[in-house]
């Protein structure tokens, strides 16, 4: 009898342990995109409006896909860290983009497309992850293409938007500053 309560018992730690894996739901991944990003029904013009009502500063867009390295090391380690989710949830809605999705969303604009066309042709993504920050008119301030190498600089690219600096210097020139004060 004892036998068989034991194998029971890990019979339903091996499935509980394994079962989220098996589905695609790593644990790191799905916290960050639980926590770090909003929930969008595809309508951003209706987005802006939201983030006007709520204060924002804009919308922040994650332009990935599910097979890319560089998006899952990012939402698994940089985009879990309390004091960058503080950061971006205070000032901005966040979404994740879906470059090569089939679902039709709407533009800022007003635009109907899929997703897939929609990063391709007007915001001509072509490699992932790419992070856009637009105002709230919908006009974009940044676009950032690649993985951030630090938790520091991914901060430094909402600071650079929210301290006014993209209106003056690239965001290379801003991060080459941002490097030399903290060495001072």
């Amino acid at each position: 009898m004892r036998i068989t309560n034991v194998k029971r018992f890990l019979r339903v730690i091996l499935v509980s342990s394994f079962l989220p894996v098996l589905m695609g739901l790593s644990s790191p991944a799905w916290s960050a995109k639980d926590v770090f990003f909003d929930e969008s029904f595809g309508n951003y013009q209706e987005e802006l409006e939201v983030a006007k009502e709520t204060g924002k500063k804009g919308i922040f867009m994650f332009f990935h896909m599910e097979e890319c390295p560089f998006c899952h090391r990012m939402r698994s380690t940089i985009m879990t860290e309390p004091d960058v989710i503080s950061l971006y949830k205070n000032n901005f809605l966040t979404f994740m983009f879906d470059i090569e999705g089939s679902q039709t969303v709407v533009d800022f604009d007003g635009t109907e497309s899929t997703s897939k066309a929609l990063a391709k042709n007007k915001y001509r993504v072509r490699a992932t992850p790419v992070m856009m920050i637009f105002d709230t008119n919908g006009k974009p301030l940044v676009k950032y293409t690649g993985p951030t190498r630090t938790k520091e600089e991914f901060k430094w690219l909402a600071e650079y938007v929210l301290d006014g600096s993209y209106q003056t210097q690239s965001f290379t020139a801003y991060k080459r500053a941002r490097k030399l004060a903290a060495r001072e």
